[in-house]
């Protein structure tokens, strides 16, 4: 199964860089091949954690594909878990993690593993995914400083 794991030192708060991926309306405006993002359900549970479950429209070149996810927001913790409910993959897990650093940065982890239903969308596909999940971090953090303001560069780990 392919994976992807990206650690980042942002010059942004954890709180900040959670509420900026927990904003998944957003993510057609700055998030590379997402088409469009619907949200379907939005539920707050008594333990804090808010679950979303949203689709997701990504499209590149001549494929468009939608998928459907649950994701869970856990703000105490600062962690976001993208669980896969429908759509072209057989499997799909992503997950996101804030931990607030010296002087208002912060690290970010991002990590995600998936697996197509289809082979030949697995062969045309999975060749440049790795590219688009570095691109697709870059833009978070790209995001991060138009919304923020840019700060001085954060030393990378």
């Amino acid at each position: 199964m392919p994976r992807f794991s990206n650690k980042r030192r942002v010059a942004h708060t954890a709180d900040q860089m959670f509420d900026l991926v927990a904003d998944v309306e957003r993510y057609p405006e700055f998030v590379p091949l997402c088409e469009r993002l619907v949200v379907r359900q939005r539920n707050p549970k008594p333990d804090g954690t808010e679950v979303v479950v949203a689709d997701m429209t990504v499209s590149f070149k001549l494929v468009k594909e939608t998928f459907t996810s649950r994701v869970t927001l856990d703000r105490a913790k600062r962690n976001i878990l993208v669980e896969y409910v429908s759509g072209p993959f057989s499997s799909l897990e992503n997950r996101w993690s804030f931990e607030q650093r010296e002087q208002g940065a912060c690290e970010v982890t991002f990590f995600i593993a998936y697996e197509f239903k289809s082979r030949m969308l697995a062969m045309l596909m999975g060749s440049m995914f790795d590219t688009v999940f570095a691109r697709m971090s870059a833009a978070f953090e790209k995001r991060a400083d138009a919304i923020y303001g840019r700060k001085p560069a954060v030393s990378s780990t």
